[in-house]
């Protein structure tokens, strides 16, 4: 029953991360996809009938990467997000913290490797 909430707590996440610019929404649902792999195959499978976040979860689950479209939207993200940030803010302290936050993330998913073919 924990798992079932903590599943459904991250799709919530990631439902705002689809709409708030800087949260994120693809790690949000691989939290809730493996707790839901674990304690509710029918909401497993919903996510992973999702026409739009199912082909990252189940590439995910089965190779531990994603589609190239998706790696290409999210380091343009990361690197926009970034620029614009550092463009509206005026300390300079603050800026090098967005540039030293963003690094870990970016360096992680530039490394992941592209998902061959198609679910």
């Amino acid at each position: 029953m924990l798992l079932k909430v903590v599943g459904l707590f991250f799709v919530g996440l990631a439902i705002l991360g689809a709409v708030l610019p800087l949260l994120p929404t693809t790690p949000f649902l691989l939290v809730a996809a493996a707790c839901f792999a674990k304690s509710s195959p029918r909401m497993h499978k919903m996510l992973l009938d999702n026409k739009i976040f199912g082909p990252l979860i189940y590439h995910w689950e089965e190779s531990r990467s994603i589609p190239q479209n998706a790696k290409v939207i999210a380091l343009t993200s990361m690197v926009l997000a970034s620029c614009w940030s550092c463009y509206i803010l005026d300390n300079n302290v603050l800026k090098i913290l967005v540039v030293a936050l963003v690094m870990g993330p970016f360096i992680f998913m530039w490394r992941l490797p592209i998902a061959d073919g198609n679910k």
